[in-house]
């Protein structure tokens, strides 16, 4: 059986790349259509020229990767095989952008927490540690 082809509201990604930015807006859910109908903000529109760099360099061989902090970016078609690192609080986290990511938000694929590992306690957690044997 073949690989079924993406498409995003009944329009592939290449469909989706020739669009203009106008007529893509109109096919987001309502959230992410008043985001970008108010425009980027500075920070924004910085990413998406380092992404459109990044791209042309990466077609002549050179594999470029753009850092971030804009976790409120959507994420658009034209930015579909690009490979970001985007900050979560702490460290950057590389995040390769496949076409089922449009229309998400960048911070959504960059967890901010860590999810709570419980181990056994150690000395001094509880009163009743302090008669556990110590191996």
């Amino acid at each position: 059986m073949p690989k079924k082809e993406f498409t995003y509201r009944g329009h592939t990604i290449d469909e989706l790349q020739g669009m203009s930015m106008d007529e893509f807006i109109k096919l987001l859910p309502s959230r992410q259509r008043r985001s970008l109908q108010r425009g980027l903000n500075p920070g924004q529109r910085t990413l998406l020229e380092n992404i459109r760099r990044a791209q042309k360099g990466q077609s002549e061989g050179e594999k470029a990767v753009t850092k971030t902090h804009s976790r409120d970016m959507i994420i658009l078609p034209e930015m579909v095989g690009a490979t970001l690192l985007v900050h979560n609080g702490k460290e950057f986290t590389a995040v390769e952008i496949v076409p089922e990511m449009i229309g998400c938000y960048l911070g959504e694929f960059a967890i901010t927490n860590k999810p709570v590992r419980h181990g056994s306690p150690g000395i001094g957690a509880s009163r009743s540690s302090m008669y556990v044997p110590l191996k």
